[in-house]
């Protein structure tokens, strides 16, 4: 073979050698997408939130179980105002609060709307820091007029369920006084031991409320699986109360996942409402005014009435309804002369100078 051929020949197998070996050459490999971004975490909220509002669940739930149909006794009565009295104003303004953001995780449109700002983690934890700054910021959230409907009917059933009481029995502290009334002659005694059950009242006032384990049990689990709890659907319009946007804004925190265990100081923190337990103070300052004047058991049946069963109605109502705190003096009935209007006081903003002294000298014909 020629020289020149079997150059060539070389060459060319060569070549394709080379470009066989360049094929089987490993590639660079191309650089890997990054994670996704971790899931947010899931609506949480602490067992203290739940433990706070097992405490305004289970004394409405007391407080609503007062018969009005007709006390037998003045026993009954005593017994009707130690139950009325058992609370703690603070804790039960916390738990009422506490009660709403449960009531508002009821709302999947509210729970939604939350979450969907809740992927971006700095944006979520912006949030966090807005609501935990400024609780008003949650009524501007996507769903907060579905939650706050919730909370608004909810409660508002309670405290149609106490007017109703201290109508009813607000109306028998009159029906008892009439001659025809077979519980006249007792009802119009004084009462022994006055200052007692004064005492007594102003003891269970301060007594610290416990959470009830059924209770806390139920509204924690309805409250971190968003069911659980018989509400009907509403919706609510702003402007809102204080104490209102306070349970908006605890349950906007659960729904980013950021009212668990390690959140706890700032859902305690959110559930504190100066006008709602300015109105519960209140109340409790007439209840003790009006018992240090009430002298026989139709005055106590009265007291009862207003400032129990009205004034718990009053303070609920307006704790979601009107930041404004009013509880209007009672309404003369009866027959002029022959039956006595009990003795009364009236819950304002401000506390009147000295009721106390226009309380004593209050006009009874039986005494």
């Amino acid at each position: 073979m020629p020289k020149a051929l079997m150059t060539r020949g070389l060459s060319i197998a060569a070549l394709a050698a080379a470009a066989f070996l360049a094929s089987c050459s490993t590639k660079e490999p191309e650089a890997a997408p990054p994670p996704p971004p971790p899931p947010p975490p899931p609506v949480t909220l602490n067992e203290g939130v739940a433990q706070a509002a097992s405490i305004y669940v289970a004394f409405l739930r007391e407080a609503a179980t007062i018969q009005p149909g007709g006390f037998p006794d003045a026993e009954s009565i005593q017994a009707a105002i130690r139950k009325g009295a058992s609370y703690e104003p603070a804790q039960l303004s916390r738990g009422l609060i506490a009660y709403g953001s449960i009531i508002a995780l009821q709302s999947p449109e509210f729970v939604a709307g939350v979450r969907q700002f809740a992927a971006d983690p700095v944006q979520r934890q912006q949030m966090v820091a807005q609501l935990i700054a400024d609780p008003a910021y949650a009524a501007t959230l996507p769903g907060a007029d579905a939650a706050a409907g919730l909370i608004v009917a909810t409660i508002g059933k309670d405290a149609i369920a106490m007017r109703a009481i201290a109508e009813a029995v607000e109306a028998d502290a009159y029906t008892v006084q009439e001659r025809r009334d077979p519980r006249r002659r007792w009802a119009v005694t004084p009462i022994s031991n006055r200052e007692i059950r004064l005492e007594g009242a102003k003891t269970l006032s301060a007594v610290t409320m416990l959470p009830s384990a059924e209770e806390s049990s139920r509204l924690f689990t309805a409250a971190n699986s968003g069911q659980g709890l018989s509400v009907e659907p509403s919706r609510k319009a702003p402007p809102y109360t204080p104490a209102l946007t306070r349970s908006l804004a605890i349950a906007a925190l659960a729904a980013l996942g950021a009212a668990g265990d390690e959140a706890r100081a700032n859902t305690d923190a959110l559930a504190v409402e100066s006008n709602s337990e300015f109105c519960l103070n209140m109340s409790k300052l007439m209840l003790f005014q009006c018992l240090a004047a009430s002298r026989p058991s139709y005055e106590d049946m009265f007291c009862l009435g207003r400032h129990v069963a009205r004034d718990l109605a009053t303070c609920t109502t307006q704790a979601v309804f009107t930041p404004s705190i009013t509880v209007g003096a009672p309404e003369e009935t009866g027959t002029p002369g022959a039956v006595v209007s009990p003795v009364s006081t009236t819950l304002t903003q401000t506390p009147a100078p000295s009721p106390t002294a226009s309380l004593n000298t209050a006009p009874s014909a039986s005494r």
